[in-house]
């Protein structure tokens, strides 16, 4: 199974992890200067709910978001 969220579709995102050398402009030096920029991805916090589903039991994986709103029921 994929690590999609079943009820909202939420998927992992990119983003980057931004390494900065240097002293601020405010503390008196020349600037903060980007020495590394490393690629990486934010997974998706799925979990396994057992829901009920017009009268059948499934088990699907839902994201914390998801879970917390209530908006199921459970089995």
């Amino acid at each position: 199974m994929s690590k999609v969220c079943a009820i909202c579709g939420k998927t992992k995102g990119n983003g980057g992890c931004i390494t900065r050398k240097g002293l601020a402009k405010k503390a008196g030096g020349i600037g903060m200067h980007v020495v590394k920029n490393v690629k990486r991805t934010f997974e998706v916090n799925l979990q396994s709910v057992k829901i009920n589903d017009e009268g059948t039991v499934k088990t699907v994986k839902m994201c914390t978001a998801c879970i917390r709103t209530g908006n199921y029921t459970k089995a």
